[in-house]
């Protein structure tokens, strides 16, 4: 999060077709091992998935460590990523930092849906290029990388963050406990559902035959987080606000829900609530929830229960078979841009979010536990859950 209080905050740069794409994280703790390797893992995840257009092919992301690692381990200097754009030298001259001296023709027919025609308004340009290019999806790569290092961080406190795919156009999976995380990894849509995932990919071919595309619904999971993360004393300051709005920064992600969400609208209060019981006394916290209808958040504090938190995904705005729309030159009646595209992005936008919720839990956890060293926020945290055997009291008072 970027507010005054945030402890890990992150901004990225770049543009689609452009150079690079670069990211800065400032707040990380010296002394957790991080490697290349680790964040080309989770941007290759980015990229899989049934629906995707040709660029995913073409372009495999690493991430080079700029600065704040040295030697395997942070430094708690910032630390800086640099994702190169291989197709680059196609696009030299269309995203030249410098003057041309040739015509390049500008994209004036905006797509309903997309940044396109809000942006070039707002900042009083003709040609749409500028907008469309840091408004594409492809900006999430450096976001994904930035949450590498978050989920490493995480990993030190026993705090895991999956997705899955719930929904993509009509069909809904079938779910069970547990979630099969293995089957998600190895499915082509990231769906835990194997007899529907094949109507979902039905459903994808038929939309990519028709210039079409789909949305759908993905899941995020994060399960080992401690009670006591985000707050109630402010608006700012809840954790569920802060998920929402990182999960929505998503591209093409239109709601959000926590636990059960929108569902709970049509039951009773009595139906709606996580019934508290008595767990073990050496357990933390020693009372647990019968049930997760809250996402593991009440009052914006996580109650101990797996955070739970699902994104609605709309149907991307770029289509092969293009909608009407309006040339800005002109005025007259056109169809809109289209440059690439891909078909269904649901699975690539749970990895996503999972690299967002991952850098709001990270802020969360620093500014619980604070430190300047990894062994330090550990020894604050490990003090925190020896301290308390159950809510609300110290132990022995």
């Amino acid at each position: 999060m970027e507010s005054a209080m945030s402890q890990f905050r992150f901004l990225t740069a770049g543009e689609s077709h452009g150079k690079s794409l670069i990211a800065i994280a400032e707040g990380m703790v010296a002394g957790l091992a991080l490697s290349e390797e680790y964040v080309a893992f989770h941007l290759k995840r980015r990229q899989v998935g049934y629906g995707r257009s040709a660029r995913m092919g073409v372009e495999q992301d690493t991430a080079e460590i700029i600065s704040g690692v040295r030697h395997g381990f942070s430094t708690g200097s910032p630390i800086s990523l640099l994702i190169r754009n291989r197709i680059w030298e196609e696009w030299q001259e269309i995203m030249s930092v410098t003057a041309v001296d040739k015509e390049i023709p500008p994209v004036a027919s905006p797509r309903p849906g997309h940044a396109d025609l809000a942006g070039v308004t707002k900042y009083g340009v003709g040609d749409i290029r500028p907008i469309l290019e840091r408004a594409s999806a492809r900006e999430t790569a450096a976001r994904v990388a930035v949450g590498a290092i978050a989920r490493r961080f995480l990993e030190e406190f026993g705090i895991t963050i999956r997705s899955h795919t719930v929904n993509i156009g009509r069909h809904w999976a079938v779910l069970s406990e547990p979630i099969n995380w293995e089957r998600v990894e190895s499915s082509p849509l990231r769906c835990a559902d194997g007899e529907t995932e094949k109507l979902m990919m039905a459903s994808i071919d038929e939309a990519k035959a028709e210039g079409d595309t789909l949305g759908g619904v993905f899941e995020l999971v994060a399960t080992g987080v401690p009670v006591g993360l985000g707050s109630h004393v402010h608006w700012d300051r809840r954790l569920d606000g802060q998920i929402a709005q990182a999960v929505m920064s998503v591209n093409a992600v239109k709601g959000v829900e926590i636990g059960d969400g929108f569902r709970l609208a049509a039951v009773r209060g009595s139906q709606a609530q996580d019934i508290i019981e008595p767990a073990t006394r050496e357990a933390f916290p020693s009372l647990r929830r019968a049930t997760n209808r809250a996402g593991g958040i009440e009052g914006g504090i996580s109650n101990g229960q797996p955070i739970v938190v699902r994104g609605a995904v709309k149907p991307i705005a770029t289509l092969r078979k293009p909608l009407p729309s309006v040339d800005l030159r002109s005025g007259r009646r056109t169809t809109s841009h289209y440059e690439r595209s891909d078909i269904c992005v649901v699975p690539a936008a749970g990895v996503i979010g999972e690299a967002m919720l991952a850098i709001v839990l990270t802020n969360a956890v620093l500014e619980k536990f604070g430190g300047d060293h990894l062994t330090e926020t550990l020894a604050n945290y490990r003090n925190y859950i020896s301290s308390y055997g159950h809510y609300g009291a110290k132990e022995g008072k």
